[in-house]
């Protein structure tokens, strides 16, 4: 912490689109030679922005997790295999297997355990056992075991098991789902942990918050509509949707909570879907955040300062 200020890095979650706000952190790092490894006191990350936050925490260069979404981003999402033709199956199980990303997880991040990471880390899930939220903590609090012995990889894994895409992850005693169901923008998880665990006043709080794009979703307001899931609802688009609505809304509650000065809010709008497996959007991903990068460099420099 320097002159009592606690800085919070939040990064959302979006599937591929986690390219975005990795390279952001790369132009950051290696254009404003910003050592964001020890510059942050708190780091929280849902989904996709689970794996950028825990590669801050370990020190990876986030130039590296570009080039991971880059190089397994096709084989992670690649469709289950069926002699069954879609029409015949539609909704009856995810999309994807999680065995890929499982195995690119536990390259990149080994043994690392949760309770080996003193850094602040938060990566929310969804109980959806239980029934309730989820979130895992690094070891920051003396007295919070449940997570020590959880592998990194593993709390990743659950907080990116995104509804219809991948099947829920088991973690010790609990099935856990995506955790953008409730905290893609894990900004205000990350300010209340900070506040009532740590007794970090408010006044005190910066956050850069990393955002992994923003399509808006429109269903107009015709009556005679069909309202299944895989046309009505546009499918996998409502869940981006629903994550969407989810960061804007988080982003707005802290606007009211804390001062204008306190809060950088980093992302882009999109007029086309910004699905969460088109792994051929990543150029364009890495041009947005080079793009928006560049326009606000004098910004987070003086942000971060």
């Amino acid at each position: 912490m320097s002159r009592g200020v606690f800085r919070i890095l939040s990064i959302d979650g979006g599937g591929i689109r986690g390219a975005f706000p990795a390279h952001i952190l790369s132009c950051i790092k290696h254009r404003l030679q910003i050592n964001i490894d020890d510059h942050f006191d708190m780091i929280a990350g849902t989904s996709t922005g689970s794996i950028v936050a825990a590669a801050v925490a370990c020190k990876i260069d986030p130039e590296e997790v570009v080039e991971l979404y880059r190089e397994h981003g096709p084989s992670i999402f690649t469709r289950k295999r069926s002699l069954l033709p879609d029409k015949y199956q539609p909704g009856r199980e995810s999309i994807y297997k999680n065995e890929n990303l499982k195995k690119v997880l536990e390259k990149r991040f080994g043994c690392v355990k949760l309770g080996e990471i003193t850094k602040p880390l938060l990566i929310p899930a969804t109980d959806i056992g239980n029934g309730g939220v989820h979130v895992f903590k690094s070891a920051y609090q003396e007295d919070y075991h449940r997570d020590g012995k959880v592998p990194l990889h593993q709390a990743i894994l659950a907080s990116c098991s995104a509804p219809t895409y991948f099947n829920p992850t088991k973690v010790d005693e609990y099935l856990l789902a995506d955790g953008g169901l409730w905290a893609n923008n894990p900004s205000l998880a990350a300010v209340i942990d900070a506040q009532r665990r740590l007794g970090i006043e408010l006044p005190k709080i910066r956050i850069l918050s990393l955002g992994t794009g923003h399509a808006k979703t429109c269903y107009g307001v015709k009556g005679d509509r069909e309202w299944g899931l895989l046309n009505g609802w546009k499918g996998t688009e409502f869940i981006s949707f629903l994550m969407s609505l989810q960061a804007q809304t988080t982003n707005n509650y802290l606007q009211l909570m804390l001062g204008s000065d306190q809060i950088l809010r980093l992302d882009f709008d999109s007029d086309c879907p910004l699905p969460l497996d088109d792994c051929s959007a990543l150029d364009d991903l890495v041009s947005n955040a080079d793009r928006i990068f560049t326009h606000n460099s004098s910004k987070i420099r003086e942000f971060l300062a």
